[in-house]
């Protein structure tokens, strides 16, 4: 079945069940807060991890203590996916496996 661009009312609700996940012009963030440099860099590492099983890639990046990510789907023209919630909901996973917060 092929990707299709989600509503703005099912973005709405999807971003409602991904406390700290925003809608961010034509994309979906998030940002995280790490006790450390080592620790922000882990956790990168793991979602590069996830982004490579589903083959669907965000922008990331590296701070500090921090990591932040954006994604929408390129091959959809731009739009906020199904896909793109599914990897949100997988880097919160690790991401509190990290004490990212």
């Amino acid at each position: 079945m092929p990707l299709e661009p989600l509503s703005q009312k099912d973005i709405e609700e999807r971003l409602a069940e991904l406390p700290g996940w925003s809608l961010d012009g034509d994309r979906i963030a998030r940002s995280y807060r790490l006790g450390s440099h080592f620790a922000a860099a882990a956790l990168v590492v793991h979602i590069a991890q996830v982004q490579d099983e589903l083959d669907h890639h965000s922008d990331l990046r590296l701070g500090y203590h921090s990591v932040s990510l954006t994604v929408n789907t390129h091959s959809v023209g731009g739009a906020v996916t199904e896909k793109d919630f599914e990897l949100a909901r997988r880097v919160e996973e690790l991401a509190s496996g990290h004490g990212a917060s």
